[in-house]
């Protein structure tokens, strides 16, 4: 059985769209990143709480992948991105009404629930795209998706510094609006052709994950770089702010360098058509390792190499994941939906694990430790890549 839908070309102005729509849902789980030390004393959280803030909105999107992504190959797929995104509208007014750290936390863990229409809006451009064209479409989305990620953080910074953090989060909401509109007047329906109920949905998660081990070793190689991209993106606000007198301005400027990483997405995705994931796959794991000795240079210089190991950790995560993405949409052009629920929630149970790991690593050892830390992720990653690869056939 096919899924019963029309036919509607991935053009240009459809891959701009939905770029357009990822960027701006994800950036809702990065805003606070950089912005925690205001709004931890702000609501009552303690210095080492303040991490809480970023890893419960990861925790809560990825219950989202978790549970509600895979209704996407079951519910007709405009209809579940319409209501997580008006959901997403109404978590982020509340966040700017809390007063007491519980129902921030709390708020956090919606506003990570209600952002993974993200990941609903990806699998449904893979299905609408053409096989041929597939890595590529694919790529450019998560180009949007990535922009958004990163330049989440510099927004956040320039709008807090100016107007306090509570404006961040009304812009959010205004922006989540904007989109509601978007979705209404331009992204097709879908109606998928599975029939399960969704206990059996849910059910199938362990099944897939089971028999697909291109899955679970994808899974593992970007879980370990997100927990790695999330230690340092939540560590270095305060290490420029602490060690180096840098304003939430200033930290913009720095976050901003972080967007080139962007690139890597339209990149990974034209390698992957190409037919060169394992090549390219080997050089993102190298790179973020690598990426973190430039925390040794000497201190005069440590502002620049901090954003030199932005870069190209972004450029090594964000190629990484859209291989994988590549690799998983591959095995099962029915479950696309379940299978990237899989991939996306082991990658932020990644992600949540190393934000949440991040204020405690910097309070107890500085930032000598967060560098030891967060490049020993990626390089774990890339000995079992490369073990795994020697033993796969040519």
């Amino acid at each position: 059985m096919t899924d019963s839908n029309p036919a509607i070309p991935m053009n240009r102005s459809m891959i701009l769209l939905f770029a357009f729509c990822c960027g701006a849902i994800v950036a809702n789980l990065y805003y606070a990143q950089p912005i925690i030390e205001l709004i931890a004393p702000s609501v009552g959280l303690s210095p080492q709480g303040a991490s809480l803030i970023v890893s419960l909105t990861q925790i809560g999107y990825a219950i989202g992948l978790f549970f509600l992504v895979p209704l996407a190959d079951m519910v007709e797929n405009r209809k579940l991105l319409l209501g997580t995104a008006i959901l997403a509208v109404a978590s982020l007014l509340m966040a700017t009404l809390a007063t007491q750290p519980n129902l921030f936390l709390g708020v956090s863990l919606v506003i990570g629930f209600s952002s993974v229409s993200v990941q609903i809006l990806i699998p449904l451009a893979a299905n609408l795209a053409a096989e041929a064209n597939r890595g590529r479409v694919v790529g450019s989305i998560m180009g949007g998706l990535l922009l958004g990620i990163l330049l989440a953080r510099p927004l956040a910074s320039v709008i807090a510094d100016h107007w306090g953090w509570r404006a961040v989060f009304i812009f959010a909401a205004a922006t989540m609006l904007v989109i509601v509109l978007v979705m209404l007047r331009t992204i097709p329906r879908r109606q998928p052709a599975h029939t399960a109920r969704y206990g059996e949905l849910l059910r199938s998660l362990g099944t897939l994950f089971t028999r697909q081990p291109l899955l679970r070793q994808r899974a593992l190689y970007q879980g370990l770089m997100f927990a790695s991209f999330s230690m340092f993106w939540t560590a270095v606000p305060l290490e420029l702010a602490r060690r180096h007198g840098l304003s939430q301005s200033q930290i913009a400027l720095f976050a901003l360098a972080g967007a080139i990483g962007a690139f890597a997405a339209p990149l990974a995705g034209r390698l992957a058509d190409a037919g060169h994931t394992r090549r390219a796959s080997f050089m993102a794991l190298l790179l973020a390792p690598l990426s973190y000795l430039c925390g040794l240079v000497s201190p005069a210089h440590a502002v620049v190499a901090l954003a030199v190991t932005g870069v190209v950790l972004d450029f090594a995560v964000q190629m990484n994941m859209v291989l994988g993405q590549r690799v998983v949409y591959a095995l099962d052009a029915h479950s696309r939906a379940r299978l990237n629920a899989l991939y996306m929630t082991s990658i932020f149970i990644g992600g949540a694990s190393g934000s949440a790991l991040a204020s405690p690593l910097y309070e107890h050892g500085g930032w000598p430790l967060i560098l030891a830390v967060g490049g020993a992720l990626p390089l774990l990653a890339l000995l079992v890549f490369c073990v795994i690869e020697r033993r796969r056939p040519a």
